[in-house]
């Protein structure tokens, strides 16, 4: 005997969820990835590129002013230009303090300080031209803002440019590999919904092929247990129609000779031997027909078809319901076993209508053809 599927269902299900487990363990790790770039990297190097325009944009406001100081057609004094040098250093100087700790990773220690120098270069080259601008050597401190300041100033500007790109850079991979992480989770959760397919495609394959199985040894038990019933109902139906028949039919034949054997006509005795003669042959009656329910003989010596049309009449009888019987085609006999199921059928059916359907008729169809029997029982009662 095969063993019960249930301990393989369970193995298949533990499997599935350990497998969906996993799964969900190296997305949320993968996500966790992608947070970390989004946050370490791609808003990081947003900021930092924030800072980094904030000293260009300075940048190219002290580029205008040093231009003005050198060209411009206004003879303004160089140290009017102090202030606003300061407010820039001030801003600079801030802007600076903000982006060191935002630096990208790629950027090197080395290039962070070379922009600081450049810039605190930048800034005593300053401090030098606005001391000789003070002094009143203004030609030498335009000489020094046209040979080294501005030098220094696109030298920063330049470097700043730089670190921009290095920025975007950095983005570009940033966003490549998060791409990459997208399509590793796309990819894994097409290989999860695969498994999980196959997985439960071969579970209900599993379970489809269990329960035919089950329904296949249910059929073949349920048919030996109606074969068996058959066959013992049959044996009873026998022994009450040979031996108990015949017992009846013997007691009536003896009490008959008993009342013709001198026995007046008036005697007492003459009429209670009449009356058990009746009863004996009440009870050979329903001996038979007991008989007869148990096994009909005339399914066995005459076949379906007269079989049917015989339990047709006799229910007819027995519960004065009009029956209708029909046959109609002609077909080949059937077997034993397809003709006591066939008649049981219509004899439960019709016993249905005699105790549910309020009805005083019914009707019986018998369809025959090559290899094919339909029985149809119609009642127009109360139904259920």
């Amino acid at each position: 005997m095969s063993s019960s599927p249930t301990n393989r269902l369970l193995a298949g299900l533990a499997l599935t969820l350990a497998v969906v487990a996993g799964f969900s363990w190296f997305a949320l790790r993968q996500i966790q990835g992608l947070r970390r770039l989004q946050t370490d990297i791609v808003e990081r190097n947003r900021r930092d590129s924030l800072q980094l325009l904030r000293i260009q944009n300075d940048l190219h406001s002290l580029g205008l002013a040093m231009r003005d100081m050198v060209e411009g057609d206004q003879r303004y004094p160089l140290a009017a230009w102090k202030g606003e040098f300061s407010r820039t250093r001030a801003d600079l100087e801030d802007a600076l303090r903000l982006e060191a700790p935002l630096a990208p990773s790629s950027r090197t220690p080395e290039q962070q300080r070379h922009l600081g120098d450049s810039l605190e270069r930048f800034w005593a080259a300053c401090d030098r031209v606005f001391a000789l601008a003070q002094a009143g050597r203004e030609p030498e401190a335009r000489a020094l803002i046209r040979g080294v300041l501005q030098s220094e100033q696109a030298g920063i500007t330049t470097t700043v440019a730089r670190l921009l790109v290095g920025n975007n850079e950095a983005e570009e991979r940033a966003a490549g590999e998060i791409q990459s992480i997208y399509a590793g989770v796309a990819r894994n959760i097409y290989w999860l919904i695969a498994a999980v397919l196959i997985a439960i495609t071969a579970t209900s394959l599993y379970l489809i092929q269990s329960n035919r199985r089950v329904f296949q040894k249910l059929a073949e038990l349920t048919g030996r247990l109606i074969t068996v019933q058959e066959e013992v109902l049959r044996a009873v139906s026998r022994e009450l129609h040979d031996e108990f028949g015949q017992i009846l039919t013997a007691v009536g034949a003896m009490l008959g000779r008993a009342e013709k054997q001198g026995v007046p006509a008036d005697s007492p005795l003459r009429t209670e031997l009449g009356e058990v003669r009746q009863v004996a042959q009440a009870a050979l009656e329903s001996l038979r027909n007991l008989s007869q329910t148990f096994h009909p003989t005339i399914l066995d010596d005459y076949g379906l078809e007269k079989a049917l049309e015989w339990f047709c009449r006799r229910f007819e009888k027995q519960t004065g319901i009009a029956v209708q019987y029909e046959k109609q085609g002609e077909g080949d006999s059937v077997g034993e076993e397809v003709a006591i199921h066939v008649f049981r059928i219509l004899q439960e059916a019709l016993n249905n209508v005699a105790r549910h359907a309020k009805t005083s008729s019914a009707s019986v169809r018998v369809r025959l053809g090559e290899g094919r029997l339909q029985l149809e029982v119609e009642d127009h009662g109360v139904g259920f």
